[in-house]
């Protein structure tokens, strides 16, 4: 592929997801990292996208449709409702994790009560509990992409890989039989790293997301602990997941009781990685790449 080719696609992909790592784009364009990166510089040099430290992002996006705030007023009854009832399946005094998406901003709305200890690449909820004495939060380092209010790259990656937690709270971009998916390269490996890192997995979405399938593979369905979505679900999907011993809770008001607690809490403190991961959690057999 030559160069003005290879630059036109990389340019076409951000316009569509706004950011993505070296590695995604030089899958894209079938080029080694090292070409890439020196593609990416030529199209920073004439103002068409603005390097980031091991990734590329869009200098002027074109659309909102990837903005927090945006994103945050689609389904916003369902994502309120998502979040409270999530929120009561967490028993006090846990270290949780919380992704960056917008379903779990309103989780982490609703679990001050709980007291738990918050680790997050999110910006928006970090700034939610920034004047709050009942609770510690811990941010991830990383690269502050603003449009989306979150930490991304190697150092929020790393940031994960050295933390434990009793639960880890996460959204995608979409859900089918096949597995959950997000739309953003940098994303996908940030919440793999939470995933490892809990000893439990909550997924978070509202009802327009299953069926739809985004960018790249997450996971498989079987590292999901409990599925959190409103009433608007597929019967059909959700007994798929029950199938698959997959606890599903819909967020239709009615109480929701705690998990139960964990009997030997975690740590945020840098420890050694596990000796051996829960199975279902390798993702050595899943590629950062078109499902």
């Amino acid at each position: 592929m030559q160069l003005e080719e290879r630059q036109k696609r990389i340019e076409e992909h951000l316009l569509k997801v706004e950011f993505a790592s070296l590695e995604e784009l030089s899958e894209l364009v079938d080029a080694s990292v090292s070409t890439v990166r020196r593609d990416v510089s030529l199209m920073e040099s004439r103002g068409l996208v603005c390097r980031t430290h091991g990734g590329a992002r869009l200098t002027n996006p074109k659309s909102d449709e990837y903005t927090f705030s945006t994103r945050d007023t689609h389904q916003l009854a369902q994502k309120e409702a998502i979040g409270r009832a999530c929120a009561s399946l967490i028993p006090p005094n846990q270290t949780v994790i919380i992704d960056a998406g917008t379903t779990c901003y309103h989780v982490a709305v609703q679990l001050e009560a709980k007291t738990p200890h918050i680790i997050t690449n999110s910006l928006p909820v970090a700034n939610h509990f920034s004047a709050s004495s009942r609770l510690e939060v811990v941010v991830s380092g990383g690269v502050i992409y603003p449009k989306l209010g979150v930490l991304v790259g190697p150092l929020a990656v790393e940031a994960f890989t050295k933390l434990r937690a009793d639960v880890a709270i996460l959204s995608c971009g979409g859900v089918t039989e096949e597995g959950v998916s997000n739309s953003h390269g940098l994303l996908i490996e940030i919440q793999r790293a939470m995933i490892s890192a809990a000893r439990r997995v909550i997924l978070c979405v509202d009802s327009t997301k299953f069926g739809r399938q985004s960018i790249s593979k997450l996971c498989e369905l079987d590292v999901i602990d409990v599925v959190v979505t409103d009433p608007g679900a597929p019967e059909s999907f959700l007994s798929l997941l029950r199938n698959r011993n997959i606890q599903v809770v819909l967020a239709n008001g009615e109480t929701v009781e705690p998990m139960p607690a964990l009997t030997t809490g975690p740590t945020v403190e840098a420890i050694a990685p596990k000796e051996q991961s829960r199975p279902g959690r390798s993702f050595d057999d899943v590629p950062l790449n078109v499902l």
